[in-house]
C-alpha cells in the first residue's frame, strides 16, 4: 500500500487493513523492529502472522500518540489484558524507578503469563479470566479494589466495554481527574476484524 498522508491505500484504491501494535524494540542501525502478535481467532493480523515468512511484506507507519509519563507522580496503576502486555512492558521500563507501580493483567489462560521488565517497586498481579467470564471482568474488579493515592496516574488498556466500565469508575465514582488517567479500548468483544 501507499500512504496518502491520511491512510494506506492499495493499488485498486481500497483501504488496507490496519492494526496498531506496540513496538517492543527498535534497532535503527539494523533496521529491525520487534513486535508481539497474539494469535487469536481468524482476524486479518492473526492470519498474516500465521502465514508470514521472513521477507513477507508489511507497511508501517508511526509513531502513534504514545503516553507522556508524569515523572512527578507519586504512584502509577497499570491495568490491561493480553493485548496491553507489550505497552505495559514498555511503561515498566520507562516509569521512574523510585515510584510504586501496581500492575493488574488479565489473561485468558495462565500460559499467557510472561516475564515483564523488572521495576524495583512494581507489584504485578496476573488475573486469570474464569472460563465463563466476560473479557475485562477480572481487570475491572482488580482496578476497583486497588487502594491508590489521589494523585496516582492510571493507565488502562484492553477490551473496549471493560475499559469503558473502568473509565466510569475512575472518573465518576472515584473522582480521579481526567488528566491523571489514560484509558484506551484496544479491541471489541465479538468483532472478529475486517474480512
Amino acid at each position: 500500500p501507499t500512504w496518502n498522508g491520511n491512510e494506506f491505500l492499495l493499488a485498486d484504491g481500497s483501504r488496507a487493513i490496519i492494526r496498531t501494535l506496540t513496538p517492543l524494540r527498535f534497532d535503527p542501525d539494523a533496521r529491525q523492529l520487534d513486535v508481539e502478535i497474539v494469535l487469536h481467532g481468524h482476524g486479518p493480523l492473526s492470519a498474516w502472522a500465521r502465514s508470514a515468512d521472513p521477507g513477507s511484506p508489511v507497511a508501517l507507519s508511526g509513531p502513534g500518540r504514545g503516553y507522556s509519563i508524569d515523572t512527578g507522580a507519586p504512584a502509577f496503576l497499570l491495568a490491561g489484558d493480553e493485548s496491553a502486555i507489550p505497552a505495559m512492558g514498555q511503561l515498566l521500563e520507562a516509569l521512574p524507578r523510585e515510584v510504586p507501580v501496581q500492575v493488574c493483567i488479565e489473561v485468558a489462560h495462565s500460559d499467557a503469563v510472561l516475564t515483564l521488565p523488572a521495576h524495583p517497586h512494581a507489584e504485578v498481579e496476573w488475573l486469570e479470566l474464569p472460563a465463563d467470564g466476560t473479557p475485562g471482568d477480572a481487570m475491572a474488579a482488580a482496578v476497583q479494589r486497588t487502594d491508590v493515592a489521589p494523585d496516582t496516574r492510571v493507565w488502562v488498556a484492553g477490551e473496549a466495554a471493560a475499559v469503558q466500565r473502568i473509565r466510569r469508575y475512575c472518573f465518576e465514582e472515584r473522582g480521579l481527574p481526567r488528566a491523571h488517567a489514560t484509558i484506551r479500548g484496544y479491541w471489541k468483544r465479538g468483532r472478529a476484524g475486517d474480512d
